[in-house]
């Protein structure tokens, strides 16, 4: 699931490359995000009722009892191919380091916590986006809080495994040159 965020906005435009005025290069930034089979039965129950909420709520705290949340970025499109580096925080660890928690909240509230504490010592550096923010001081106050660290190359291109199921019925515009280029992730007919 591709998930509204500021900073898809925000990262793209900060490594945006300008020469005369011009953008000659504009990353892609999307935030991507992979629900458990149990969110992915809610959500399909929630249109069921017409995204009408049920009266009956509640947030599952202790009630997770495996699992982990891996977060991260996947940067794709250089000589690496692609580049895997993130966290992976169990649910036994985010419970070790704060009881009740699990591993999603530990990730974002951690984040939010070094934020606070570099604003509070930095009180006249005004209105900052996250990625305004140096991240050597973010990462010092998060790490702890972050699971096992992973940094590796990935062996990945959009169209690595693609095959056209409806071969014949319709012909996508690939770029099999430039793999990484837009329309090799939205395929649609090309005629």
């Amino acid at each position: 699931m591709v998930v509204r965020h500021g900073e898809a906005f925000t990262i793209s435009d900060k490594l945006t490359v300008w020469e005369k005025n011009q953008a000659v290069y504009r990353p892609t930034v999307h935030y991507a995000y992979c629900p458990c089979d149990c969110a992915i039965a809610s959500l399909n129950e929630l249109r069921g009722y017409d995204y009408r909420l049920v009266e009956n709520q509640r947030i599952m705290n202790d009630e997770i009892t495996s699992g982990a949340d891996i977060l991260g970025a996947l940067l794709m499109g250089h000589a690496y191919q692609s580049w895997w580096i993130g966290s992976d925080l169990s649910i036994g660890e985010s419970r070790r380091l704060v009881p009740h928690q699990n591993a999603t909240t530990m990730q974002v509230a951690i984040s939010v916590v070094a934020a606070a504490m570099w604003m509070m010592e930095n009180p006249a550096q005004g209105v900052c986006v996250p990625d305004d923010l140096p991240h050597e001081f973010v990462l010092k106050v998060a790490k702890p809080y972050l699971g096992r660290f992973i940094s590796k190359p990935a062996d990945w291109t959009p169209l690595q495994h693609y095959t056209n199921a409806f071969q014949g019925y319709n012909q996508p515009d690939l770029d099999w040159k430039d793999p990484w280029q837009f329309k090799n992730f939205l395929i649609k007919d090309g005629s």
